[in-house]
């Protein structure tokens, strides 16, 4: 038997009109009724999957351990589970600004360098890293520079400018931890890709004496001339001297 095709190839037209009834059967709209029913709810639960909201509070803390408060509560704003799992970041803000008042004698507080640790100290455990470099200055000033040491290792760590170009200044300096000129650098660099004006500097300095991590001493120097220039333009007034000497130097060489 022969198989017949649509249209068939003895129908004189291919393109022939067909007949639309004025009004749909009840079986006819209870089938196409499902291409236009809303969204069911296990596809509501599909569009959520990817919901910032569900981001884990621990890598959300380590985000946002170097945040100061307005970006703090900017955060916390974007959601009810973000205001939630910053709230000990927030909480470290208050005892911040309390160590700062007895550090500094502000807001008509004594100066209480004990209590001001104190409060560094709180804020540091609540995961804020500006606390951390606070409560690590202190300890540094009173001598204890391996606590000191472990707080700016913490908060280099989690990403803090400040925290990462101390420590890469205690590596310059062997002080609390063995020299290490290469560590200084990579800390300070870090630093400075961070936006810190000092860490520039400083790394400027380290790639100008060929302490950096370029491949050979041209690349040093190109280095060391683009950090200062951008330490210059930010305000730090001694790099631009600094850079000029390198100029100096290098068009000595080659005369």
């Amino acid at each position: 038997m022969k198989q017949i095709t649509w249209p068939g190839r003895s129908d004189g037209s291919r393109f022939k009109s067909l007949p639309i009834k004025n009004q749909f059967h009840q079986s006819e709209f209870k089938s196409t009724s499902k291409f236009w029913s809303a969204p069911s709810a296990s596809r509501k639960t599909r569009s959520s999957d990817g919901d910032f909201s569900k981001l884990p509070f621990d890598i959300l803390t380590k985000i946002a351990a170097s945040f100061t408060l307005p970006n703090l509560q900017a955060a916390s704003l974007a959601c009810k589970s973000w205001s939630e799992g910053l709230r000990p970041l927030r909480e470290a803000m208050l005892f911040l600004k309390w160590g700062k008042r007895f550090k500094h004698g502000l807001g008509g507080v004594r100066p209480n360098l004990n209590k001001a640790l104190e409060s560094f100290l709180k804020g540091a455990a609540r995961g804020s890293t500006l606390a951390m470099v606070d409560a690590a200055l202190l300890y540094w000033e009173i001598g204890s520079k391996d606590k000191a040491i472990a707080l700016y290792e913490k908060a280099a760590k989690l990403g803090d400018p400040a925290g990462q170009c101390n420590l890469g200044l205690a590596y310059l300096q062997g002080s609390g931890v063995n020299c290490n000129l290469q560590g200084a650098a990579r800390w300070y660099l870090k630093a400075a890709e961070g936006g810190y004006v000092r860490a520039m500097y400083n790394v400027g300095l380290c790639y100008s004496v060929g302490e950096g991590q370029a491949v050979d001493e041209e690349g040093e120097k190109m280095k060391a001339v683009v950090y200062l220039e951008l330490a210059t333009r930010a305000g730090e007034t001694a790099a631009a001297h600094v850079k000029n000497v390198i100029f100096t130097t290098t068009i000595s060489n080659f005369t």
